[in-house]
């Protein structure tokens, strides 16, 4: 197949990665592009891959210090409109749509191939209203069961396809190095509750190392960096191979979502290493973790996420990499995405077909 990818347009698409959206979506492309397909990426600038590159516009998701949210919002609408007008006319079969935009589901209608939209968050505005007006022939792919319910008001029946990751990537250490630590790893803002982990650490009295872009300046001054200490080491930014030498040597990991996580790729990263995983009980986390590699502690509570570090670091590291496995290999995730886009294609009437075929 020839298929287009539309991207979020807020960081390139490329290692090291600024979050599982980024890291999901240049995976996707790759995979699709190994099996055969034609795949071409719209998306930022900096963007890399061995698939085709359309970059449209510079990263959206930067620090603006004196641009306006309204310019950010016109500079995005109107890289999206010559999206849409290119993948209108250069001859895809599928489009399978990443982005958290309305206006690839608006245009949609347009196109003279089916287009997949794939749901990475909970429903919000303005996104919504472009899912609304494609609700009924559209079909829509959520990350995890719990992201579907989220969505069953809008949507009564979107697929599930949860996302996967390189096992051969994050490969399994079946024994952590070093004095016990604890690792998190995430982008630095607010929703994703470092400082938490942080203290939780503390209360479990293990050192904590933590890696990630610092994206918000203001939530690094006035809540991580008033934690450093002996006992907290931060690694920076990192890349794929660092991350995954860095999660296999450690003893435990926290997750530690403010809001109601939709997936949590760095769940399968950890798992995938063979390390136990604390986390607060919210969105898709019970969906992914069980007994056997993690332990849940209630949202917000960190004293409970301390108890559930001293109880997690205690599980089979055997265990959570076959876990892993079970639900997170890449290879099944592009299985899934084959059989809902030849699903799709099939829904096509064949005399559309043959008049595509007759026009090259």
């Amino acid at each position: 197949m020839k298929i287009a990818i539309i991207a979020h347009l807020k960081f390139p698409i490329a290692q090291p990665f600024s979050g599982g959206l980024e890291m999901h979506t240049h995976l996707l492309a790759s995979a699709l592009q190994a099996r055969g397909h034609a795949v071409t990426l719209y998306a930022s600038e900096g963007s890399v891959g061995s698939f085709a590159l359309v970059p449209v516009c510079a990263p959206t998701g930067c620090a603006f210090d004196d641009v306006s949210e309204a310019r950010v919002d016109a500079t995005e609408h109107a890289a999206y409109v010559r999206i849409m007008d290119a993948v209108a006319v250069e001859g895809f079969d599928l489009v399978h749509n990443n982005s958290l935009h309305f206006l690839p589901l608006l245009r949609a209608g347009e196109l003279p191939c089916p287009m997949v939209t794939a749901l990475h968050t909970p429903p919000f505005e303005p996104f919504v209203r472009g899912v609304r007006a494609r609700a009924r022939d559209m079909a829509f792919a959520a990350v995890s069961p719990s992201l579907a319910r989220e969505w069953y008001d809008i949507i009564s029946e979107p697929h599930v396809i949860g996302n996967g990751i390189d096992l051969s990537a994050f490969a399994y250490s079946g024994r952590p190095s070093g004095e016990p630590h604890a690792i998190w790893m995430g982008r630095l803002v607010p929703e994703k509750g470092t400082h938490l982990a942080i203290d939780a650490a503390r209360i479990a009295e293990l050192p904590l190392k933590f890696a990630g872009p610092r994206s918000n300046p203001a939530y690094w001054d006035a809540e991580i960096a008033p934690r450093l200490g002996d006992d907290v080491t931060y690694l920076g930014h990192l890349g794929h191979d660092d991350l995954a030498r860095c999660v296999g040597e450690a003893h435990v990991a926290l997750c530690t979502p403010r809001w109601e996580e939709p997936f949590g790729l760095v769940l399968a990263e950890f798992l995938a290493c063979g390390t136990p995983v604390a986390a607060f009980r919210r969105g898709a986390i019970p969906d992914i973790l069980d007994s056997s590699c993690g332990v849940l502690a209630a949202a917000d509570d960190v004293a409970d996420l301390g108890f559930a570090v001293t109880q997690a670091i205690q599980l089979s590291r055997t265990d959570c990499r076959r876990r892993a496995e079970q639900l997170f290999d890449a290879e099944t995730m592009t299985d899934r995405y084959e059989g809902l886009y030849r699903s799709e294609l099939g829904r096509i009437p064949k005399a559309t077909i043959a008049a595509r075929v007759s026009n090259g």
